[in-house]
């Protein structure tokens, strides 16, 4: 600070030339006379109004250089705790005096080009090696420069860890260290408001420092019960960073969620195991999740957080802790169940290890039977060394000792170790946190007690009421499970056997007096099942299971047995007879439906072809019906000498199976043959067929050849719709025909068809053939045509023996109907 600015300077310009009175020394001095000033201004001085108005300028100027001098002598002093240790350790590693620590310190500093209190900062990170330092090194390693995080922040990130440390601990309380940290190191992160809370032995939340916050809100906030979850509730409870985006889309409540309502992270601050604390750091605006860097250096915080609350806790007994201990002691002592009184047991470097046993009650039991002696002094995990698996015992009461909330379970496994043996028990257990001591209960359950209560359990999954009836007094026994099952309260009367008709369906009276006929009279084991009649209105479906009783002179003294309420079973067995009634009935009508379409396959698509009075053509057909009656297709093939004495060939296939497929194959073909008769050719009787698949049928489609032969000029014209091409085979060599452009029938409303014509001399032979002939699951449709190539070229001695051969030698495996068409040029 130059002398021009010093708060102590003794000479300020006077009020008015050569007159007024001295300027004020303080910040508080010179606000109160603004206001006075302010105020006679306005009272009695309306006449110099020019006069008045730069005095007060001139006032509040100085004001607010006071202020800001204030403010760097508060900086200076937090910093100056940096700067002492820096020469501290020079003077250590030198072996020389202060004063010439100092001027080696600013030696160095010069040399570096950074300042003093950088220097110094950046000298306690080599030496420390703590979190603050891992915090500045991480940032510094990702953005290869000592940068400041956001524009117009000053210094490294080191110097600003650091000066928030210095103020931290020099802070007289928790108050004071929240300011510091803000100002010093989550300003420059552009957090806006700190929240230091404390954790009280119940769990509930205490704050005990912040900054950033107004006075009435922090008020509103001074105490937060273990049952409201908060921002630093979540955190106490994961013991782990917790990260929120924007505190206004959360709905979770905090400190500040009127003003603040950006993004927000708490982390737990702790030591030696224990968290004393949570930090909570507020940005007025939405955030996404930040870096690992900025989660190092408020966990670093937190540490500085942690070591205030350890440093200036609540006012409090010093000999409290040791207090509580002993009185634990004694309470574990007056109780009935086993006990154990536990006491951190921590490392050099403070950090939580163990737990020791510091206490075992009279009552206590092993797990593995070994002496109370054995167990107290020692260390949990070396009692009991499988407690440390994950959710185990340790688990439970390390989480007890870091958050303050009590844990209670039932049916928790106890498990110890003995030469290498591994025993278990299983018992109800109870961790709670008294000041710094862990009170431990377990009580093992007997094996009448887990037994008896596995019986319940396995009562009420199998909804099972058992009871006994004494015959010579007439008492009768439930348990709260028939109680259930009958619709009545614990308090009720009984039912008895013999009142049994009464409560149930009538058609079922004949059964239950033949069922106690036979356990009174001919005192043997029975069953029955009826209709139990509740009193609520509610029927249900009971089974009954009871046996008699006897005495060693064969007396009956009693009935006992059990209820089972067999309802969902029953109506479960009817559901499941509609059923297969049901699928039954699907069944033999699908099965009919496939047997009708068998016969209309035979019907118009006979397996042997009759002959075709043809000159100079040799027509030979092989119709292979599909094996299964539930893939009768829609293969369909025809021959006809039209009035024309030109010869119609044809194949198609129509998509699907069953009943539709094969009345649309009798449609199809029945039409081609009225149109055929109009002397169209093959491409316009397809464009034809077309219109009436789209038109008057029901959602088929089809594939087809056609083909007219002319027998005067052997010349063969075809047309095809997405069918496979026909196979030509002249003098022993074989290939298929180009592929005509023509869609599926039926697919499109209107649509056209390629037209070719071919000349065919004598022994020439064509395949006409559905998709049944050559299709495989494993295969694809260029190698099946291959192999049907190679199956074709091998000569026959005539034309029969050609398809039969070809039959023989297909592969097909998808059980399809197999049409093909072989035509002889003579």
């Amino acid at each position: 600070m130059n002398n021009s600015s010093s708060p102590h300077e003794s000479s300020v310009p006077a009020l008015q030339a050569g007159a007024g009175p001295a300027e004020p020394t303080s910040v508080d001095e010179s606000a109160a006379l603004v206001a006075a000033r302010t105020d006679a201004s306005n009272a009695g001085s309306l006449e110099t109004p020019s006069d008045t108005a730069p005095e007060l300028g001139r006032l509040a100027s100085t004001v607010e250089r006071l202020r800001r001098e204030i403010q760097a002598a508060h900086a200076e002093a937090d910093g100056r705790a940096l700067i002492e240790t820096a020469k501290g350790i020079l003077m250590e590693r030198l072996r020389c005096s202060p004063t010439e620590a100092a001027r080696q310190l600013a030696t160095l500093a010069k040399h570096a080009g950074v300042t003093v209190m950088e220097l110094a900062a950046d000298i306690l990170d080599r030496t420390a090696a703590d979190r603050l330092t891992e915090a500045a090194c991480e940032f510094v390693a990702e953005t290869a420069a000592p940068a400041p995080d956001t524009p117009g922040a000053s210094g490294s990130v080191s110097m600003r860890l650091r000066t928030a440390e210095s103020g931290a601990c020099a802070a007289g309380d928790t108050q004071a260290a929240a300011q510091s940290l803000l100002e010093h190191a989550l300003t420059p992160l552009g957090a806006t408001a700190v929240a230091v809370w404390a954790v009280a032995p119940d769990a509930s939340l205490t704050l005990a420092g912040s900054a950033g916050f107004t006075e009435q809100e922090a008020g509103r906030w001074r105490h937060v019960p273990p049952g409201v979850a908060t921002i630093a509730r979540q955190a106490l409870t994961n013991l782990d960073w917790t990260w929120t985006p924007a505190l206004s889309r959360a709905g979770t409540p905090s400190i500040g969620r009127h003003d603040l309502t950006g993004a927000r992270a708490a982390v737990p601050a702790g030591t030696g195991g224990r968290v004393l604390g949570i930090l909570e750091v507020c940005w007025p605006h939405p955030l996404p999740e930040q870096s690992p860097r900025l989660r190092r250096q408020i966990e670093a915080l937190a540490e500085l957080c942690a070591h205030t609350l350890e440093t200036h806790p609540a006012p409090s007994d010093p000999t409290a802790e040791h207090s509580a201990t002993v009185d634990l002691v004694e309470i574990a002592d007056s109780l009935h169940d086993p006990a154990l009184v536990l006491v951190p047991h921590l490392d050099e470097h403070q950090r939580l290890v163990d737990f020791r046993v510091h206490h075992v009650n009279a009552r206590f039991l092993d797990p593995a039977g070994r002496p109370a002696n054995r167990i107290n002094g020692a260390l949990l995990l070396e009692a009991y060394p499988l407690a440390a698996a994950p959710g185990g015992l340790y688990d439970i009461v390390e989480r007890v000792h870091a958050t303050g909330e009590s844990y209670r379970a039932e049916s928790v496994t106890l498990t110890a170790l003995v030469d290498q043996v591994r025993l278990d028990a299983i018992a109800d257990v109870a961790v709670s946190r008294h000041a710094n001591a862990i009170l431990l209960i377990w009580r093992i359950e007997q094996e009448a007690a887990r037994l008896a209560r596995l019986l319940q359990h396995a009562q009420r999954l199998g909804r099972i009421g058992g009871f006994e009836e004494d015959l010579t007094t007439g008492a009768v026994t439930w348990n709260d499970s028939l109680f259930t099952l009958h619709g009545l309260p614990t308090t009720a009367i009984p039912v008895a056997l013999a009142d049994l008709p009464r409560h149930a369906h009538p058609d079922d009276t004949a059964a239950l007096t033949r069922f106690l006929h036979t356990l009174v009279h001919r005192r043997r084991h029975a069953t029955v099942s009826f209709r139990l009649e509740r009193s609520d209105g509610v029927t249900r479906r009971i089974r009954i299971v009871a046996e008699p009783v006897l005495d060693a002179d064969d007396r009956l003294l009693a009935i006992r047995g059990a209820y089972q309420d067999v309802s969902a079973q029953h109506w479960t067995e009817v559901a499941l007879a509609a059923t297969r009634d049901r699928l039954a009935h699907s069944e033999q009508q699908v099965g009919e439906q496939n047997r009708l379409a068998r016969q209309l396959q035979h019907a118009i698509m006979p397996p042997a072809h009759a002959p075709l009075n043809a000159e100079g053509l040799h027509v030979a057909v092989r119709y292979r019906p599909a094996e299964s009656d539930t893939a009768v297709g829609g293969d369909w093939y025809d021959t006809l000498v039209l009035p024309s004495k030109q010869v119609l060939l044809c194949v198609g296939d129509v998509a699907g199976h069953g009943i539709h497929a094969a009345t649309s194959m009798i449609v199809l073909r029945n039409a081609l043959r009225g149109l055929a008769i109009t002397g169209a050719g093959p491409a316009q009787l397809l464009t034809w067929l077309n219109t009436v698949t789209h038109h008057l049928t029901d959602d088929v489609t089809a594939t087809a050849i056609c083909a007219l032969y002319d027998p005067g000029s052997r010349t063969m014209r075809w047309a095809r719709a997405g069918h496979l091409p026909p196979l030509w085979i002249r003098d022993r060599t074989a290939h298929h025909l180009p592929l005509l452009s023509g869609p599926l029938l039926g697919a499109f409303a209107e649509a056209t068809y390629d037209e070719d014509e071919i000349r065919l001399d004598p022994d020439d032979t064509l395949l006409l053939y559905t998709d049944g002939l050559i299709e495989r699951r494993d295969h694809s449709l260029e190698s099946s045509l291959a192999q049907l190539l190679s199956t074709a070229h091998a000569g026959a001695p005539t034309l029969d023996d050609r398809l039969d051969r070809i039959l023989t030698h297909s592969r097909a495996d998808t059980d399809d109907d197999t049409c093909v068409v072989g035509i002889q040029i003579t």
